[in-house]
């Protein structure tokens, strides 16, 4: 039994439970690895502790032993699927192409389903947010406004100062500082159901999300600006909601699925040219409806159309050659870029966002060190596991300030607020289709 293994409870005949989700895994996906450690050395999780089982071939290790029955799946177990970030680094790094992505989601819906991290508080959160918040567009609408009076009205500021949050648990007291400025508008108030180009050469559907748009509706904006840029017919259902990758990444499988049915629902596939996401790690989900779907026999096929269709913002422009912009700006401005980790290592999306970034007049790139390292957000780990992400923001943020820039793109709603909320005001963070947005507005300005 592997080092990884051996501090696990053995599996026994009167103890072991029958796996629900693991069992149906393909073997050979876990066989696959190979333990060459190439992993390791791009693990954050195990590069903070150094432990065999912290990394990924560790907690594989871990999985195939209990499908095998060595060992049972207890809450250490589920402790450790659930201290992974989930960053992906580790498939871009592996020579035998294991699939870990479907490995972690698997094994996280198995700890879900054993309920072996049970606790009244996590179970209630868990239903508060997956079950209601992000299952219902009119219940996250109504969370955000009410969020955002809350910051507008003042009354933000006045508890901050009255030393309210202190009856607060430490958890949360720690965590208030970062919660983020809602929009005054959500994407459906900015954005028309169809948007024509002045010439049209493509049609296609646009994602709204759901941090996105209660917190970067004008990313959404300047996306559909930049695609009718490039005669682009945008269609952009109201009312979206949610895609499922919050379920999906934190073992909510059955409620993904049905998030997956619902956003299928809302776009007219054959009418399509693509179906255009501006969030990393939503378009990671996003591209891989078709494993979740696949005994599902009314959408199955409509599933693996969904993922052919699925672009990336900087994908898809790169794809149809994207109009360069030529606004003269009076300055240069110095900027760097950090990939967000389910663009680079989900979604082997490198090259494209770098060409737009590079295609702009006005600003000397500056390469940022460690650029395809996690800042730390990973979904919702800077919540459930703040001092690594605490960390791993302080890394990156250091990384950023030795470059000396004043601007630095990322293209994931949470990379932007991790890496805001570390760095304070004195950096501006935003997504590269906004600042492309810019130059062409700059470029009619000039006209």
């Amino acid at each position: 039994m592997s080092e990884s293994v051996q501090k696990f409870k053995p599996a026994t005949n009167s103890k072991n439970r029958v796996l629900k989700h693991l069992s149906d895994l393909d073997y050979s996906v876990v066989q696959q690895c190979m333990h060459c450690g190439m992993c390791l050395p791009v693990c954050p999780t195990y590069l903070e502790t150094r432990v065999e089982r912290n990394s990924p071939r560790g907690r594989i290790a871990l999985m195939r032993a209990a499908i095998d029955g060595e060992i049972e799946i207890t809450r250490e177990f589920g402790e450790e699927m659930y201290y992974c970030l989930g960053c992906l680094a580790c498939m871009t790094a592996c020579p035998a192409g294991v699939d870990y992505a479907t490995l972690i989601e698997e094994t996280r819906a198995e700890v879900e389903a054993q309920d072996v991290v049970f606790s009244s508080g996590r179970r209630f959160w868990r239903w508060l947010t997956l079950r209601q918040m992000f299952s219902r567009p009119w219940a996250l609408h109504w969370v955000g406004r009410s969020l955002w009076l809350y910051q507008v009205s003042g009354l933000c500021s006045l508890v901050r100062k009255s030393g309210l949050l202190r009856l607060l648990p430490k958890s949360l007291r720690d965590l208030e500082p970062s919660t983020p400025i809602i929009c005054r508008h959500f994407s459906d108030e900015l954005i028309q159901e169809l948007e024509a180009p002045t010439k049209k050469q493509y049609r296609v559907g646009m994602l709204t999300g759901c941090v996105q748009d209660l917190v970067f509706s004008d990313i959404n904006r300047d996306t559909v600006d930049v695609l009718l840029e490039n005669g682009c017919e945008v269609v952009t259902p109201h009312a979206q909601g949610c895609c499922g990758s919050l379920h999906s990444h934190n073992g909510d499988l059955e409620q993904a699925a049905i998030q997956a049915r619902r956003i299928i629902d809302r776009f007219d596939l054959e009418s399509l040219d693509a179906i255009i996401t501006n969030a990393a790690g939503c378009g990671s989900h996003l591209k891989h409806f078709s494993p979740l779907l696949k005994n599902d026999p009314d959408y199955a096929d409509k599933a693996h159309e969904w993922d052919r269709k699925v672009k990336d913002i900087s994908e898809w422009l790169v794809e149809i050659d994207f109009r360069k912009p030529q606004n003269h700006p009076a300055t240069t401005q110095k900027a760097t870029y950090h990939e967000a980790c389910h663009l680079v290592h989900g979604q082997k999306i490198s090259a494209q966002p770098r060409a737009i970034l590079a295609a702009l007049p006005g600003y000397e790139w500056v390469e940022l060190t460690r650029a395809t390292h996690c800042c730390g957000s990973a979904g919702i780990y800077n919540i459930t596991q703040p001092e690594q992400a605490g960390k791993l923001q302080q890394e990156k943020v250091g990384n950023i300030e030795k470059t000396g820039a004043s601007i630095v793109a990322t293209a994931n709603p949470g990379c932007l607020l991790q890496i805001q909320n570390g760095a304070g005001k004195g950096l501006r963070v935003c997504h590269p289709v906004s600042l492309l947005a810019e130059a062409y507005r700059a470029e009619a300005a000039e006209a």
